[in-house]
């Protein structure tokens, strides 16, 4: 049932962020890439839980305008020093509560994420709903291009793994 709740979810965010500039003007679509640094906090085997941290790095597509932005982005994450893998597919909502008028247009944000994820670790498998929150600053550099620097909490619905802690840079295209 949460699978099929999470797979609708996703699909709708995909759908309105994909047609979204077709409806409104002033709303334009982007594909980015980001990286960032990441903490996970799950089970290793035996059940002893391990905070293991790594290089987490995506890809997202989305809409945004000047008071929002909807994401879809599918993140990696995967220390071997550790034995920790996370896959994540999130929908994110973002609120620009602040927009600058200088020519680097900066626009602070507030947010909430949902999705699916999966964690592997030995002798440990574990898929369930993810959710959480994220807040940062999105900078216009370019007319069609963005970078933005965020922190993203995740908790997971999943006794295998409490959480994931990442500091994320991005980087849009803006089309």
């Amino acid at each position: 049932m949460i699978k099929k709740m999470a797979m609708v979810l996703i699909s709708s965010l995909i759908g309105t962020t994909l047609y979204a500039g077709k409806y409104n003007t002033s709303t334009k679509s982007f594909i980015g890439l980001e990286v960032g640094a990441a903490t996970v906090d799950g089970d290793r085997s035996n059940g002893f839980k391990h905070q293991g941290s790594a290089v987490e790095y995506g890809v997202k597509l989305g809409a945004q305008s000047d008071e929002w932005r909807a994401t879809f982005s599918l993140d990696y994450f995967n220390s071997t020093t550790d034995d920790q893998t996370v896959q994540k597919g999130l929908g994110m909502i973002d609120y620009f509560f602040f927009t600058s008028d200088s020519e680097m247009n900066i626009r602070p944000f507030i947010g909430a994420n949902v999705g699916y994820g999966r964690y592997e670790s030995t002798l440990v498998d574990a898929t369930g709903l993810v959710y959480g929150g994220q807040a940062g600053v999105v900078v216009g550099v370019r007319d069609n291009i963005d970078i933005d620097l965020s922190y993203r909490y995740t908790l997971f619905q999943s006794t295998a793994v409490n959480s994931s802690g990442n500091i994320v840079f991005g980087l849009n295209y803006i089309y």
